[in-house]
């Protein structure tokens, strides 16, 4: 093989190995059946969340998976793949794949990683019924409030009791 081009297959996996290593999550799925305007609908829902989908050569995937430490999804790259990869957000790749599956069954789970670690389909179908990062934090917030919220209600039923005229005025 020319020289040039192992060295650009080298650089390429090196980049690819990059993005498994600055990535919070990755899901790895089988495209196949998609439609180009699917395939750019999928694109565009990925995008707008701050997600990469990418279709990469098996042989590089598994290569790059294995460099940064993912040898165990090596053996996902078998067969028509794509990797979506999210820097910021761990559930947002599942969460869109999975509404996007459950809309058009075309797309096919191959597994991934949250956080450094491996999950198998199962498991990020159920990451992905978790809500995002904002919906999280106004659940927490809620959550924080709820006590406060309940003592504040309890006082003013009391108040109310003991002196109805004066809290009504």
């Amino acid at each position: 093989m020319n020289s040039a081009i192992l060295e650009n297959k080298k650089q390429e996996v090196n980049n690819v190995a990059e993005k498994f290593e600055k990535s919070l999550s990755c899901v790895i799925v089988d495209p196949r059946g998609l439609t180009v305007q699917e395939a750019t609908d999928l694109r565009k829902q990925l995008r707008a969340e701050g997600v990469e989908f990418k279709v990469i050569k098996n042989n590089i995937s598994a290569r790059a998976a294995s460099k940064a430490g993912y040898s165990e999804l090596s053996e996902l790259f078998a067969g028509p793949s794509a990797v979506a990869f999210s820097e910021n957000d761990a559930v947002a790749p599942a969460r869109i794949i999975f509404e996007f599956g459950s809309k058009y069954k075309k797309l096919g789970l191959k597994g991934g990683f949250i956080e450094k670690r491996i999950v198998s389909t199962e498991q990020l179908a159920e990451v992905a019924k978790l809500p995002n990062k904002d919906g999280m934090l106004s659940m927490l917030l809620s959550v924080l409030q709820a006590p406060m919220r309940n003592l504040a209600y309890a006082l003013k039923q009391v108040a109310e009791k003991d002196n109805p005229a004066e809290i009504n005025e």
